[in-house]
């Protein structure tokens, strides 16, 4: 690298003295691109390209095809924006327009490497996708300050990899025992922005492009005119560019968007202005037109009708040995169940105006979502317990835990010696002894 370096330095001193003794002016043309061309900034630049580019352009000739032309097109975006530094150093710094005229040959190179990748699919698309995304990190030298829009240039180099790298570890994990080349060009592209174009725009430009404060003036595509007579036309609106042609406002001046203008708009204090007054009329319970108002009539029509078209079939059956299930039974006054023991329990849900009969000692006993439903049992384990219900109607033979959730009557023998009746809202009902209300 030191040897390269001499020897660059080496060959401008002899083109210096050359030219001074061809007699050429110190401030002419000339000798002023000889002083850029050794700028250290410059000369950097070209030992980044020696290096990184070298490298992926080499991978690239061993792969050939698309590859290789997608390649062809980094070593020429590279190129231009090693035309557009030097340039820099020699113009001031222009306005928007003037800078979407600036960077138009970047521009139209980095529009070529994403037209490869339209059309018919290729078989190496992740190759081209990762060469055409990588190239938007160049797009650093079109940074003019925090109003432009952009990120800081390592920022940005570092941001326009981090999408480029999708594509190019796909590349990595198709080709990673299959063909070693392929590896090598990825590898070699991602070290040419990480860490080569970062590492190079932070030694020099981590602030941006420095411009020429006494260069010349940068052309725009506004400012020139017609060569004919003519009345000169209004100027074409400026290409679609790296950076934005409008000029930069204060954030204070700019009008909001989104929710920042709802809260300028509320914060004026003017919020009601637009909007329209209801007059006595319009109101619903004024209204004279009441097709559109569903009464409370219809509403319980449909429900009970959408409810009656969803009914399930009756069920009175006992479940894994262990549970007997009554369910949706309508009307029926003769459900017995007297094949059970002290291990099973009862679930009795969703029935109407239906009696069941328990002829035995059952574990425990839920009744929910009932109406109108009677249940007689001999004896229970732990409690009989009613849940949702209205109208239900329970009596047993000994002695039993009662947890009531509804509006039922419980009536119970006059052998009974103690009774435990559980409430857990309010409840409706009584209990009956022998005919007698307790």
């Amino acid at each position: 690298m030191e040897g390269k370096l001499i020897e660059r330095l080496e060959a401008a001193v002899a083109r210096l003295e050359a030219l001074s003794a061809a007699g050429v002016s110190s401030r002419g043309l000339p000798d002023s691109g000889v002083e850029v061309a050794s700028d250290p900034s410059i000369v950097a630049f070209d030992d980044l390209m020696a290096q990184h580019v070298a490298r992926v352009s080499d991978a690239a000739e061993k792969i050939g095809g698309q590859v290789l032309d997608v390649t062809k097109i980094i070593v020429e975006a590279f190129s231009v924006q090693k035309k557009l530094l030097i340039e820099i150093k020699q113009t001031e710094k222009p306005d928007m327009a003037g800078m979407a005229e600036f960077l138009k040959p970047l521009n139209e190179v980095i529009t070529k490497a994403n037209a490869i990748t339209e059309g018919r699919r290729s078989d190496f698309l992740n190759h081209l996708k990762s060469a055409g995304d990588s190239l938007s990190a160049l797009a650093w030298i079109a940074y003019t300050g925090k109003d432009c829009g952009m990120s800081m240039p390592i920022a940005h180099v570092e941001e326009s990899w981090q999408s480029a790298e999708f594509y190019s570890n796909k590349v990595l994990v198709e080709f990673r025992n299959k063909d070693p080349n392929h590896v090598e060009w990825a590898k070699a592209l991602k070290e040419l922005y990480l860490p080569g174009l970062r590492d190079y725009v932070k030694s020099h430009y981590p602030l941006g492009p420095v411009w020429s404060a006494s260069g010349k003036r940068a052309s725009s595509a506004a400012t020139k005119t017609p060569t004919t007579g003519a009345p000169a036309a209004p100027p074409p609106p400026p290409p679609a560019s790296l950076c934005s042609s409008e000029p930069s406002q204060p954030s204070s001046s700019r009008p909001k968007q989104g929710m920042a203008a709802v809260f300028q708009e509320i914060n004026t204090g003017n919020v009601t202005a637009g909007l329209k007054k209801v007059s006595t009329d319009m109101k619903t319970k004024n209204r004279t037109d009441r097709t559109g108002i569903v009464s409370a009539g219809e509403k319980e029509t449909h429900s009970s009708s959408s409810s009656s078209s969803k009914a399930r079939p009756p069920k009175l059956e006992l479940q894994m040995g262990r549970k007997w299930v009554v369910e949706d039974q309508f009307g029926r006054k003769n459900l017995v169940i007297d094949d059970c023991d002290a291990k099973q329990s009862v679930y009795v849900f969703g029935c109407k105006d239906s009696v069941l009969q328990i002829q035995g000692k059952v574990n425990n006993i839920t009744i929910d979502k009932c109406t109108k439903m009677g249940v007689v049992f001999k004896d229970v384990v732990a409690a009989c317990e009613i849940v949702n219900c209205n109208g239900v109607e329970v009596q047993c033979q000994v002695i039993y835990s009662a947890a009531v959730l509804g509006f039922c009557s419980n009536y119970f023998s006059g052998q009974h010696i103690r009774l435990s009746v559980i409430l857990k809202q309010r409840f409706f009902g009584g209990i009956y002894n022998n005919g007698k209300v307790k």
